[in-house]
């Protein structure tokens, strides 16, 4: 399967300028509308955003340091790898939703910080930089740059599946979290 760079990245960035309206919007509740969940296994839309940043905090630096690295241009079209494609398909928002689980470094209900309006700020700069990277990515050739990914160092994705997973995982996300305000609105009426 070929993917066209240009539509790919068109396709990221849209979805990523979606989050960053939807988690704007995450900026007018109240903390018992950003703190609510029915049960103790579930993230609140706080948790959500923090456990994105919690990966931002890797992905972001990782594949700033290999586009600096590597100029080589685009071909056109991109090839995702078989590996890459088996974490998009993970990750990727579907009408039925398999539960996952995280690693502990990754799970903000097992971090103990204290999460407010602070940590959709900073989820909402890492999108602003995660545009940046994609609109640079534009040019570049996402298969013959490899990163590496936040569950061994031993493993690289080509720059195109590393995109595609940082995305589509935080659409995964922000929509788990749209659902909890969803469900707090169902539950104080």
């Amino acid at each position: 399967m070929k993917i066209n760079n240009t539509q790919l990245i068109a396709e990221l960035l849209g979805i990523t300028n979606r989050l960053i309206s939807v988690t704007a919007g995450f900026k007018k509740l109240d903390l018992a509308q950003l703190t609510f969940k029915r049960n103790l296994s579930e993230w609140n839309i706080l948790e959500c955003l923090e456990h994105l940043n919690l990966y931002g905090d890797f992905y972001l630096p990782a594949i700033e340091i290999k586009m600096l690295e590597h100029k080589t241009t685009t071909t056109g079209n991109y090839t995702p790898g078989m590996l890459g494609n088996y974490f998009v398909k993970l990750v990727r928002v579907k009408a039925k939703q398999k539960k996952m689980s995280t690693t502990s470094d990754k799970n903000p209900a097992k971090q103990h910080r204290q999460l407010g309006l602070t940590t959709i700020d900073r989820f909402l700069r890492q999108q602003e930089r995660l545009k940046a990277l994609l609109e640079r990515a534009q040019t570049l050739d996402l298969g013959k740059i490899k990163t590496s990914v936040s569950i061994s160092r031993l493993i690289r994705l080509k720059l195109g599946d590393t995109l595609r997973f940082v995305v589509y995982h935080n659409e995964r996300h922000v929509d788990q979290a749209e659902r909890m305000l969803r469900q707090f609105s169902v539950g104080s009426k």
